[in-house]
């Protein structure tokens, strides 16, 4: 006994296999948690102004900065950090200790306005221009009046403190869960023409950019065909909402400013810096209109040279308009038109002394309205944000339309990840019997369930080294692989057993009548899943890639280790 275990360990086709299963193991980097991670960082808050850094996309999930304390008091789950969180008062000063740093930063407190279904008269001020004949000639001029309108009556309520983190528990391993298992947004978009190879790369990259400068984390973008050639774009993201997604993809984003019908910059290449610290971007003030609240946003940018001498030859031959009640010449006569998605947003007064300057360094505008101030002022951060986005990412080469979209709770996810482990577990107990029953012996039963084990672990590892996301549907290929795995140690085991009544072929030769049999149902797999790859506009993707990454690993790793076992121990 002893030499055919020297024997079988000193196999090539075992030691072939002991080396994946190592490099898996290396790349599922199997960890105890430790505190909370860090799933994203909110622009502008508490925490992005301390210094917390955006996870970045493609960061193992292990490597993620993970919360170890606030104040000194452990944060061992996401529940300790909100009843935590929940417990601060505002303009607090606290302390966040993460395993890359220590962090100090200030509370803020977040309030919520609801609308009571009451209305309230209200006095507002409002900018009137009169003009009026003085010396023989009118002249126009700008008063403050005094106004009395009726609007809705609101309620501010507070939410609490709000560090602008958002968090999960620290993961445990390498291996990245899909949207079915962790909750958040699927969106099926399709461009409104057919795009190049290299037009959609550039469509790809710069969703991923737009994503990932909005602050959302947890991003899967990738491109999918269907049957009938049909081109679509599949986005999935943690945590985001249906109406964030509409809002940074379904539009194409296109930004350009003009002076009279020409064009001087654009977003992306043209702007190379966009400022959004609290110094850079301000809402500036808000003022009553037609019953609504209107408030401004302003936020500086950096052209490039190149953009701003266009602006220089522009602006050169434009006159200068006299402003009678500044008394100074104050404008050119053509303005700075702002226009999103061939939309004028906005327009600007181009000072007289910019005339034929090229100035890099400019300021852009726009408004948010709300039923009241506080509405207003959250639709201001939220079109200052998307606008800065698209400057500093630029628009997508085509316009797309949503055609579907999927949210999945977090807590759903969670029920799917416990009855996938569970399914998978009652899975490989109905195999382990089926075999018991079938050869009564220990000596086949155990290894081949130690051969399925195999599979599945290095089929995660590949899972976690290329980043693929396990989603329900891969979860599905993975039991496919593990049944296609058990009926090939079958055939081999079967084939190869004959010996015992019949030695009408040699060791050698019933191996190789097993592997006819296992690479004949391989192939038929294969090209069976195939089709699966591009149906349901690549829905179906993940089952079809897990199956054909496993019947593989199957086929070219434990099938060879498996039939030495057999070959040493059973012959």
């Amino acid at each position: 006994m002893n030499a055919k275990i020297k024997k079988l360990l000193t196999s090539w086709r075992v030691i072939f296999l002991a080396v994946f299963i190592v490099i898996s193991l290396i790349a599922i980097h199997p960890t105890v948690s430790e505190g909370i991670a860090i799933r994203s960082v909110i622009s502008n808050s508490s925490a992005s102004l301390a210094g917390i850094q955006q996870p970045k996309p493609n960061i193992m999930p292990v490597a993620r900065e993970k919360i170890l304390s606030i104040n000194n008091r452990p944060m061992d789950s996401v529940e300790d950090y909100y009843k935590f969180v929940g417990s601060l008062s505002p303009n607090r000063t606290i302390q966040i200790t993460t395993n890359k740093g220590i962090y100090k930063l200030a509370t803020q407190e977040v309030f919520e306005t609801i609308d009571i279904n009451e209305t309230e008269e209200k006095i507002v001020e409002e900018l009137i221009e009169k003009t009026a004949e003085i010396n023989g000639t009118n002249q126009t001029t700008i008063e403050t009046v005094k106004k009395t309108i009726i609007v809705p009556k609101t309620e501010k309520i507070s939410k609490g403190v709000d560090l602008g983190l958002r968090v999960y528990e620290a993961p445990t391993n390498n291996i990245r869960k899909g949207l079915d298992l962790q909750g958040g947004t699927r969106v099926l978009l399709q461009p409104e023409r057919k795009l190049s190879q290299n037009e959609m790369s550039n469509l790809l990259d710069t969703m991923t950019q737009r994503l990932n400068v909005y602050g959302l984390s947890d991003i899967v973008v990738r491109d999918a065909v269907d049957l009938t050639n049909n081109q679509y774009i599949i986005v999935e993201i943690a945590g985001a909402t249906e109406e964030e997604i509409r809002d940074l993809l379904a539009k194409q984003g296109k930004f350009e400013a003009k002076i009279g019908n020409a064009t001087v910059f654009r977003g992306g290449q043209d702007i190379t810096y966009v400022g959004r610290s609290a110094q850079e971007a301000r809402i500036e003030n808000c003022n009553a209109a037609n019953g609504q609240q209107i408030c401004r946003f302003s936020f500086s940018i950096t052209l490039s040279q190149a953009a701003a001498q266009k602006q220089a030859d522009i602006t050169r031959n434009l006159e200068v308009v006299y402003d009678s009640t500044s008394g100074r010449n104050d404008y050119l006569s053509e303005k700075l038109e702002l226009y999103l998605d061939d939309r004028k947003v906005d327009e600007l007064n181009i000072g007289a002394d910019l005339k034929g300057q090229a100035v890099t360094q400019i300021a852009i505008s726009g408004s948010g309205v709300g039923a009241n101030q506080q509405a207003a002022v959250s639709n201001s951060l939220e079109n200052m944000k998307r606008l800065q986005t698209i400057l500093i990412t630029g628009s997508l080469p085509v316009k797309l339309n949503i055609v579907k979209t999927d949210t999945i709770s977090p807590v759903l996810g969670e029920e799917f990840v416990k009855n996938a482990i569970l399914m998978s577990l009652l899975a490989i107990l109905s195999v382990a019997v089926v075999l018991a029953i079938r050869y009564k012996r220990l000596m086949i039963t155990v290894p081949i369930l130690i051969t399925m084990l195999s599979e599945v672990i290095i089929l995660l590892g590949v899972a976690a080294f290329i980043g693929w996301n396990m989603d329900l549907a891969s979860i599905a290929g993975i039991l496919v692989a593990i049944g296609t795995g058990v009926d090939d140690q079958i055939v081999i085991t079967d084939e190869t057993l004959k010996g015992e009544t019949s030695n009408a072929y040699n060791w050698r030769e019933k191996v190789k009548r097993a592997f006819i049999i296992i690479m004949l149902a391989y192939t038929t797999v294969v090209v069976a899943m195939i089709p699966l790859i591009f149906a349901g506009a690549g829905l179906l993707k993940g089952f079809a890639i897990t199956t054909i990454i496993g019947v593989t690993i199957g086929v070219f790793v434990t099938r060879p280790a498996y039939s030495s076992f057999v070959e040493v121990m059973l012959k």
